[in-house]
């Protein structure tokens, strides 16, 4: 478990960008997500459901061995925000990376 924590912004930029290049279902962008970061699968249908109600994602069914599988698919709107996510994530890890760095330059412009 991380001890920093994951924001519903991370999350949204999660999901987004796991059905940026193809359609999913829950429990596929669920194993998708914890391959890289530990999150639970009650954690991230209620993302599914706030960026379907948002306007991000598209919910289809297919069948699948006897019953509907419910498929996620970005829309416009999604990769929009996706878009804007990546470009806060990069400011924002530029930031932190500046505090965290090892090789940072001091104000006196000696290297620590």
């Amino acid at each position: 478990m991380s001890v920093f924590p994951i924001s519903a912004a991370l999350l949204d930029a999660m999901v987004l960008a796991v059905t940026e290049n193809e359609d999913s279902y829950g429990y596929k962008i669920t194993k998708d997500i914890q391959e890289r970061v530990s999150v639970s699968e009650s954690t991230l249908y209620p993302v599914l459901r706030r960026l379907q109600k948002n306007g991000m994602l598209e919910v289809y069914d297919m069948p699948y061995m006897g019953r509907n599988r419910r498929y996620y698919r970005i829309t416009e709107r999604g990769r929009d925000h996706l878009s804007g996510l990546r470009q806060e994530w990069t400011d924002f890890a530029r930031q932190i990376g500046w505090f965290l760095n090892e090789q940072r330059e001091r104000k006196d412009g000696e290297i620590s």
